[in-house]
């Protein structure tokens, strides 16, 4: 199986939020729309560092991940960025890789948009076809 690529549009979702408050402008948002690899293997939103500086987006904290390659490193997660791929959006912090690293559309933001990979026409493609299913599971058992 190769690799499995798709265009999605970022954006801070503070900026977001402040035109819901009128606070500033809608043309002001920082966003930006990128081609990024989907990647079962990683659980999050991965950007560089660039992508984060363009987007405006402040580190939140830092936490150690574990790479392909089994290494641990230290990586930096952002606040919110807004994730939109079509007509579906999602919420999610994004993890930070230093200077011009590839970025990566991992498990949960692709759970988020409800997509998955079609391996055999390695495609992003809605999980449950052309519109997007939410799930909400209750933590509490009984």
């Amino acid at each position: 199986m190769g690799e499995t690529y798709t265009e999605i549009t970022l954006k801070n979702a503070i900026d977001v939020g402040s035109v819901k408050r009128k606070l500033m402008k809608k043309a002001d948002v920082q966003q930006l729309t990128v081609r990024i690899m989907a990647d079962t293997g990683s659980s999050d939103l991965v950007i560089n560092e660039k992508m984060r500086k363009q987007l405006g987006l402040r580190i939140k904290y830092t936490d150690e991940i574990t790479l392909a390659d089994n290494r641990k490193v230290l990586c930096h997660y952002t606040e919110a960025v807004d994730v939109h791929w079509k007509d579906r959006e999602m919420s999610c912090m994004a993890a930070v890789m230093p200077n011009d690293g590839e970025p990566l559309l991992g498990l949960i933001p692709m759970e988020g948009l409800d997509v998955t990979v079609n391996p055999k026409r390695q495609e992003v493609v809605g999980a449950h076809g052309d519109k997007p299913v939410k799930k909400a599971v209750s933590a509490r058992r009984r």
